[in-house]
């Protein structure tokens, strides 16, 4: 078994776990037994329970990064990639419910998943054609952050087969993440020419959204 497959193996016993008994109640020694895998392998790819939930962040950004020759608008890619991470977390549903469950009592936790998905993020932007670079690139990646929280708020509810809620929502989502951006002038879902001084501009240390800023108060 390669690295992938014992990856994936691991990830899907301890979701399975936590859909039986909650996320924190498991284990990655429990998952690991009831997945057949050998221990000394398990703690040195899965060092801590929180490993199961970044591994899983890379596997839907695995899927959702995909080059399958899409063509349209950035608005439309980010679409297709953003529901394309949806449907991994599908897959694991039940688990995740309960990590989403978890979360509010779990700070320390909440704040690694927020910062690592920003990062998923600016991946996604990226590849859609979003400029992610400067400061101006970090207010993007929050923007698409939102949408994402809105969205996942939304899975999180619907029980359609055919996730027909969160496509709506995270539809909506991308609507007001646009208007938003243009109102500041900030335009989201344009692709841009920077000059070549402004491409290498990095900005460390980004604020982490933790909120969903698309949730009617």
């Amino acid at each position: 078994m390669d690295q992938q497959q014992f990856d994936s193996t691991l990830i899907r016993a301890a979701m399975a776990r936590a859909e039986a008994v909650g996320w924190r109640r498991v284990t990655i020694v429990e998952a690991a037994r009831q997945a057949g895998l050998p221990l000394d392998e398990a703690r040195a790819r899965f060092p801590a329970r929180a490993t199961v939930l970044l591994r899983l962040g890379l596997l839907a950004d695995r899927a959702a990064l995909v080059d399958e020759g899409t063509t349209g608008t950035v608005r439309e890619q980010l679409f297709d990639t953003l529901m394309r991470r949806i449907d991994v977390l599908q897959q694991y549903r039940g688990g995740m419910q309960s990590v989403l469950r978890a979360l509010p009592f779990d700070p320390p936790l909440a704040l690694l998943i927020s910062a690592a998905t920003l990062d998923s993020m600016r991946w996604i932007g990226a590849a859609a054609g979003v400029d992610t670079s400067g400061v101006m690139g970090a207010i993007r990646a929050q923007g698409l952050l939102g949408v994402w929280l809105h969205t996942v708020r939304a899975w999180d509810k619907d029980e359609s087969e055919d996730l027909s809620a969160t496509m709506a929502a995270l539809d909506t989502a991308l609507d007001r993440a646009d208007r938003l951006a243009r109102l500041s002038e900030r335009p989201l879902f344009e692709r841009e020419t920077l000059p070549a001084a402004a491409e290498s501009e990095t900005v460390s240390g980004a604020p982490v959204a933790t909120d969903d800023p698309f949730e009617a108060p």
